[in-house]
């Protein structure tokens, strides 16, 4: 029987509510599909041959805003799955919190350089 002891679950997982999880991971993906049909169809109409012209089509602040969060989507719904990988696959708990940790600095670090570069366009 797990139970919740300051954020983690006995046998050594970061705690997560599956039902929340699974709504959330939709959410995202409606999140990412919707930027990626966006800016699939803004493609064809801008001349991306240099760094001015990707600047000016990330310089708007509603792209600006939907990117940062499609980058935040992508992020949590990534930290989902590898939390699902480490959990069903690393037996050895020290391992799989640590590996667990490992995860969310790394994809916290990629979040945070995503929304410095967007900020200093």
């Amino acid at each position: 029987m797990n139970e919740r002891r300051g954020g983690l679950v006995n046998g050594g997982v970061i705690a997560h509510n599956g039902l929340g999880d699974w709504i959330l991971q939709r959410i995202t993906a409606v999140i990412l599909v919707l930027y990626t049909v966006i800016f699939v169809a803004i493609i064809p109409f801008v001349d991306l041959q240099g760094f001015d012209s990707w600047k000016s089509l990330f310089g708007p602040v509603w792209m600006k805003l939907f990117t940062i969060a499609a980058s935040v989507s992508l992020i949590y719904h990534a930290w989902v799955g590898i939390r699902e990988i480490w959990m069903d696959y690393i037996k050895p708990v020290g391992v799989k919190i640590g590996l667990q940790v490992f995860s969310i600095i790394w994809l916290l670090g990629c979040g945070i350089w995503i929304v410095t570069i967007l900020l200093r366009i």
